[in-house]
């Protein structure tokens, strides 16, 4: 699927369909958007030390005026921000990042 085949809700975009392996990162694997569990082979495949996933990761648009809003507590925000986690081993521990940068597109630079 690609991210011209999605629907993204206004004031949301389509960040990319990769994020990077932490340093030394090691299987098994446990992959998390918004905190459902992934499934491997269908929502993504890893390769080249990074997990590429079937659809775009869909995040929020923040602009100035909306960052100050929040920022001073004015109100919160309800659009659609994708986050991915991720569960992982390294040096023999269990270790999990939150929120794990998304790489963009090409044309997005």
């Amino acid at each position: 699927m690609s991210k011209s085949e999605i629907e993204i809700p206004k004031g949301s975009y389509a960040a990319g369909e990769r994020v990077k392996l932490p340093a030394g990162a090691e299987a098994p694997f446990t992959i998390f958007i918004n905190g459902v569990e992934q499934s491997d082979g269908v929502d993504y495949e890893i390769s080249g030390g990074e997990i590429a996933f079937t659809r775009p990761i869909v995040k929020e648009k923040i602009g100035t005026s909306r960052w100050l809003a929040m920022y001073l507590g004015l109100w919160g925000t309800y659009r659609k921000n994708e986050t991915v986690d991720l569960q992982f081993h390294r040096g023999g521990k269990v270790e999990l990042v939150s929120d794990l940068p998304i790489v963009p597109y090409d044309d997005e630079r």
